[in-house]
């Protein structure tokens, strides 16, 4: 690890758990990435990783297997293996795992001005429907999620059947 380049398998890096999701977050408290941060997403279906919400800088996500249900300004789109979202800054939006299967979602966003770069966690009665709404709009983190599990450290369940396994 440390400030240089690296490669390393997805199975080796950090993964974090919280309920039935999970997430390798690419990073740890010896490598950060300044400029952009990076996720992979295991959603089982009817699971989301986070909120509806929007955020001051873009967001980038490719299903990479399985299906979702993209909640984006508003409205439902289904998602299936190789689809592409762009998310330009200030979209609302969250992903909810579809289908039979987990769907794993590759994640890239933009790091200029964390933290204070401006999230935003809207009522919306359509992620309240779909389970990923704030009950109260708020720009606090720990407000929109208080009440749900905590993120720890731990592999998705079903591990040994993802390709990186």
């Amino acid at each position: 690890m440390g400030d240089g380049w690296f490669v390393e398998s997805v199975r080796d890096l950090p993964w974090l758990r919280s309920a039935d999701n999970a997430a390798c977050v690419f990073e740890d408290e010896d490598r950060m990435f300044p400029e952009l941060g990076y996720t992979l997403a295991v959603l089982p279906p009817g699971q989301s990783g986070g909120l509806y919400h929007s955020e001051a800088t873009q967001e980038d996500f490719l299903v990479l297997s399985g299906e979702c249900v993209l909640l984006i300004e508003g409205e439902e789109r289904r998602l299936k293996a190789w689809d592409f979202v762009h998310c330009p800054a200030g979209t609302l939006h969250a992903f909810v795992g579809a289908g039979d299967e987990p769907c794993v979602i590759f994640m890239c966003g933009s790091r200029r001005g964390w933290p204070e770069k401006g999230i935003v966690y809207p009522r919306s009665e359509l992620a309240l429907r779909h389970g990923v709404g704030a009950e109260q709009e708020t720009t606090s983190p720990a407000e929109a999620y208080s009440g749900r599990p905590k993120w720890k450290p731990g592999r998705p369940d079903g591990w040994e059947r993802f390709p990186w396994a």
